[in-house]
């Protein structure tokens, strides 16, 4: 057999390099074909890395380096110890991919479109940004949330009142609705449409805003300077499939803004990451850190210092006490309850109406209406 190449996928057409965050196997372990081997991220997204084939994995990278899109991760061999026959292959697999959007302006400035809006939105002198590297939407909240914490909080809370910042909703189904209802609620931004995977939607409308199509829609909206986006998508059954459709349209430049419904209640110390969506009737504790892209649905209690990770789903009526961590993709179901302090590990599922007890490893699923006790 060959010895076949697991490279950096491209997650973020801006981006054309990655950091290895976690490796999960050992060097020269057998794998089987779709087994997890690495979780990678960029700045704007962050995906798993599975097994291609079955084999041995010979590891070709180290956990925390930083490697361009379609270099070596490991490669699969027929045998634990066969010598790796390393190449600078840079080839990159897969389907369609976004465009991308960085644009030259002024002289060697390369800039995305969302980091452009943003730094035009907050009067930043664009003269005044580096030219050694890509600049995104990321690095624009860096630099001026260091000068005024002010401004960036400012502008992720939403809390522009003029109605012709557009902003595109993502899904049509159930959830979709109340994120449109909560936009509206909001009452920031002007809903320029609806993008739905489904072409038998196209045409229709959800509460009175139109579905303009499917995926194939969004280069258009980015030339009407629709920047900003909404995920309609719970990811109740899957989170992958929301994970997913955040890092389609980060690849394509869209940037997500914080969405906080007016009953919902936040306290000040609170910390809010993009693309967070708090639903009516939530609370947010003190100094609870909400990371970017995950979600308090209605009437959820997050108390004081939890920290919910990237892309996680806290369910309606969920109850988590104070000190409580739950990792990354976790689903945490409807009227979960939690002692203080436990962990939620990272891809956990948590069924409705669990009693959590003791901490919860990464990629456990504990059923609902269980009393967990580790």
């Amino acid at each position: 057999m060959p010895q076949i190449p697991v490279l950096v996928p491209l997650l973020n057409a801006n981006e054309p390099e990655a950091r290895l965050v976690q490796i999960h196997i050992k060097d020269g372990q057998i794998v089987q074909k779709g087994d997890l081997l690495f979780t990678i991220e960029t700045t704007k997204a962050a995906s798993d890395v599975e097994a291609p084939e079955s084999g041995f994995a010979r590891l070709a990278a180290a956990e925390g380096a930083t490697l361009a899109v379609g270099e070596a991760l490991a490669y699969i061999t027929e045998t634990a110890d066969e010598p790796l026959e390393i190449s600078n292959q840079l080839s990159i697999s897969g389907g369609d991919k976004p465009p991308v959007i960085a644009e030259q302006s002024p002289a060697n400035l390369r800039i995305t479109k969302a980091a452009r809006a943003l730094a035009e939105s907050l009067g930043l002198d664009l003269s005044s940004l580096p030219t050694d590297r890509l600049i995104t939407e990321s690095f624009i909240r860096q630099i001026t949330q260091s000068q005024n914490p002010s401004i960036t909080q400012s502008y992720n809370l939403a809390s522009t009142k003029s109605p012709n910042a557009q902003i595109l909703l993502y899904g049509a189904g159930g959830h979709a609705k109340a994120v449109l209802e909560m936009i509206q609620a909001i009452g920031a931004f002007r809903v320029a449409g609806i993008v739905d995977d489904n072409p038998a939607l196209t045409g229709s409308s959800v509460l009175g805003v139109s579905v303009l199509g499917t995926r194939q829609a969004l280069p258009g909206l980015l030339e009407q300077g629709v920047l900003l986006a909404a995920n309609g998508v719970g990811g109740i059954i899957n989170i992958e499939i929301r994970v997913k459709l955040f890092e389609l349209l980060a690849g394509y430049g869209f940037a997500f803004p914080i969405l906080r419904h007016p009953r919902a209640t936040v306290e000040p110390s609170a910390q809010l990451e993009d693309g967070v969506q708090v639903f009516a009737n939530a609370y947010v504790g003190s100094s609870a850190v909400l990371r970017e892209k995950c979600m308090v649905n209605t009437g959820a209690i997050v108390s004081h210092d939890c920290e919910i990770g990237r892309y996680t789903h806290i369910a309606p009526g969920c109850l988590l006490a104070g000190h409580v961590h739950v990792g990354e993709r976790a689903l945490i179901g409807m009227g979960v309850t939690t002692i203080i302090g436990l962990k939620i590990g990272d891809g956990a599922r948590v069924g409705n109406g669990a009693v959590l007890l003791a901490d919860v490893p990464a990629r456990q699923i504990v059923p609902a209406g269980k009393v967990w006790t580790g």
